[in-house]
């Protein structure tokens, strides 16, 4: 099955929302979508006054900010995402970790810096897999925001390609998962300034080298990061590309973005 994650700048822009949604409808098989939008939280919280803060590429949650993204990833961008989908002959049901218990979290504790309402999943083994399995068996495609619960009543801001991961690897047992992260580029760049310099593959020891030279950072850190988390708890494989084809290239084996592994083939 596919497990794959949409954001960056997909999200905001119809043309290529549309495009991406056309290629995921027609995966064949199981299929699992997770969606950020932290993009549109912002622009729009900046309109609401309220000014979006980051810290290593992942943003602070205070009560306001909370309910800001719910607003904007459990309804504006959730159920456009669904309705389109729908429109596509993709029968799709949107989710919140909240919906059938299925991603409890707890609530980032405070350390050098406090996150505020953020989400910290404990594990896949805390996951409604069986639930999400049901929803899969019933023909449905599951369609999830960035939020989990504290099973006390509050929502977490959770980040979408944690999500993403905890969700391949609660499912790895019964199926076997592809991780693909879709953004706005080609894959991981080696030139932040050049969209062709894309990285065919990295593997943990890259990745340590990457690092310490600047090159990956900010928000491809969590996301890489949890791509090798992935792939160590028995997800098959993890792609991070453009959204533009990438479901289709991925399905057919012809995929051009880069591909995380564990160790240099």
């Amino acid at each position: 099955m596919y497990i794959i994650k949409i954001g960056g700048n997909v999200l905001d822009n119809p043309e290529r929302l549309q495009r991406f949604l056309i290629d995921f409808a027609q995966l064949p098989g199981p299929k699992l979508l997770v969606h950020g939008g932290g993009k549109i939280a912002s622009t729009i919280g900046l309109q609401l006054g309220i000014q979006p803060q980051y810290v290593e590429g992942r943003r602070l949650t205070d009560a306001e900010t909370l309910k800001l993204v719910t607003m904007v990833y459990a309804g504006l961008i959730n159920k456009n995402v669904v309705a389109q989908l729908q429109a596509l002959g993709c029968n799709a049901i949107g989710m919140t970790g909240a919906d059938a218990n299925a991603i409890p979290a707890s609530k980032r504790p405070v350390k050098t810096v406090d996150y505020g309402f953020a989400g910290d999943i404990a594990g896949p083994e805390t996951l409604n897999a069986d639930a999400i399995r049901a929803l899969l068996n019933a023909g449905l495609t599951p369609v999830f925001a960035p939020l989990t619960h504290d099973g006390q009543g509050s929502l977490l801001n959770t980040n979408a390609d944690t999500i993403a991961s905890v969700l391949a690897t609660a499912l790895a047992p019964h199926y076997q998962v592809q991780l693909v992260y879709c953004f706005e580029k080609k894959g991981v760049l080696a030139n932040a300034e050049d969209d062709d310099a894309v990285i065919a593959q990295i593997d943990q020891y890259k990745y340590r080298e990457l690092k310490e030279k600047g090159i990956v950072t900010d928000g491809m850190i969590p996301k890489l990061d949890n791509a090798f988390a992935a792939l160590r708890q028995g997800v098959s494989a993890v792609l991070i590309g453009e959204a533009e084809g990438l479901p289709s290239s991925a399905s057919a084996g012809a995929f051009s973005g880069t591909t995380i592994t564990l160790s240099h083939a």
